[in-house]
């Protein structure tokens, strides 16, 4: 991924936090010799003490042939994304300026491996669901489907970890633009209406230079 400075993001905490906040991926991979993409929910743990990346936990439809190559040897790509917008440079305060894009993104690199064991596999599809669940939805549980209903689905599915090799953080928020244009911005993004476009504002305010 090109990283300008202004936008590389490579603090570990902030890096996992994302990840764990955009769990919802983009997984990439290399299927017959052509890209091939599969959108799922990814679950980031850590696995143990030395482990700066952690692992990516998660599983794939059986009828899914991205599965078939992740035998632990070739690399495959993981693409989490935040909130993006739009900048008009109609709300900067500098003249001759260009539109642009701001976006947050992660990118994630390793090489998956298979999980055999349909016990391990059922635990992914629990912690999945638990992590995903509040009072909200009703805090819904897979424990009323019963084991062997349970035991059914799972023939149906492929679970896989995916050790992170090493990791990736853009966020493009204005970093490289003066300060008045970087308010001018966030002021246009929220005037905007637009949900999206204001969580993008929230995070620019986030890194906004501190006046004495």
């Amino acid at each position: 991924m090109y990283r300008p400075p202004h936008f590389d993001i490579d603090d570990p905490s902030t890096l996992n936090d994302f990840m764990r906040q955009q769990s919802f991926a983009l997984l990439i991979s290399n299927v017959d010799g052509v890209p091939f993409a599969s959108h799922i929910p990814l679950l980031l743990e850590d696995v143990g003490e030395g482990s700066r990346h952690g692992r990516l936990i998660g599983h794939l439809a059986k009828a899914n042939n991205q599965w078939q190559g992740f035998d632990g040897t070739a690399e495959v790509l993981v693409v989490f994304w935040g909130p993006h917008a739009y900048i008009s440079p109609n709300w900067y305060a500098s003249e001759k300026m260009v539109p642009t894009w701001n976006y947050v993104t992660v990118h994630a690199y390793g090489k998956p491996k298979l999980i055999s064991d349909p016990t391990e596999t059922a635990e992914i599809l629990r912690r999945l669901t638990d992590t995903y669940e509040n009072d909200a939805t009703g805090n819904w549980s897979m424990d009323v489907l019963g084991d062997e209903f349970i035991e059914k689905q799972l023939k149906g599915i492929v679970a896989f970890e995916l050790p992170i090799d090493r990791v990736q953080g853009k966020f493009k928020l204005s970093q490289n633009r003066k300060l008045e244009d970087r308010r001018g911005a966030i002021q246009g993004l929220l005037d905007s209406g637009d949900a999206e476009a204001a969580e993008v504002a929230q995070l620019m305010t986030g890194i906004l230079p501190t006046e004495d």
